[in-house]
């Protein structure tokens, strides 16, 4: 057999191979798309439902204020406008999508040990029929619901970081107050969170432009 048959039969061995291997190609690299749109729809459907349950809690957090406002009697409309200290911070702070996205979650966790003390307060001051205790218990069920979705999110977007365990609040609680002292500190802790709920809604629709649309170029790449 010369050189020139067996040139002509590797060649006709080759291109079935050739083709065979470009259609592989072809195949993975439409199954790595899918997978990268799966994935994507996954992160923004999770962070949609985030956000979905943050407005609710915000809607929740205006209509609580009012009552509140409304139980206190005399100068209620003043209450919020005072200082207080010890109060957690409503500003999500941190560089990276992790950092504002846990900075979410732990400034939520800074809030329940407040939630707790003015519940306590106010069913000294109210009766126990007062909606403005039933307001408060829900304000608290949904805010916890809510840190544990934002939690949940957290882990499957950044699986090799840790979630830290909620600080312990007691200490971070103001000292002993008169009733008026205790009127104010509620209704500040209340319109801080607020200020809190308002500011999410803008981190979630950042991280929805980043790092949804960040895993979907990794993966394709």
């Amino acid at each position: 057999m010369n050189g020139h048959v067996k040139s002509m039969r590797f060649q006709q061995f080759m291109e079935p191979a050739t083709t065979l291997l470009s259609l592989l190609l072809v195949m993975a690299v439409d199954s790595t798309r899918i997978v990268a749109a799966s994935r994507n729809q996954q992160c923004g459907n999770s962070l949609q439902q985030t956000l979905k349950l943050t407005r609710l809690v915000q809607r929740e957090s205006v209509n609580l204020i009012k009552t509140y406002k409304a139980s206190q009697g005399e100068m209620a409309e003043h209450l919020c406008k005072a200082s207080v200290n010890n109060v957690p911070d409503p500003n999500i702070s941190g560089l990276e999508p992790s950092e504002r996205l846990l900075s979410i979650y732990t400034h939520l966790q800074d809030f329940f040990p407040h939630f707790k003390r003015v519940y306590e307060q106010q069913t000294d001051l109210q009766s126990t029929t007062s909606p403005l205790l039933r307001e408060l218990s829900h304000l608290n069920a949904s805010s916890r619901n809510l840190a544990d979705l934002i939690t949940s999110f957290y882990r499957s977007l950044f699986p090799n970081l840790p979630v830290p365990e909620p600080a312990g609040g007691p200490t971070t609680l103001p000292p002993s107050q008169n009733v008026f002292q205790q009127k104010v500190y509620g209704c500040v802790v209340l319109k801080t969170f607020k200020e809190l709920l308002s500011n999410v809604p803008r981190e979630l629709r950042t991280l929805k432009s980043k790092v949804c649309r960040r895993i979907q170029i990794y993966t394709l790449f």
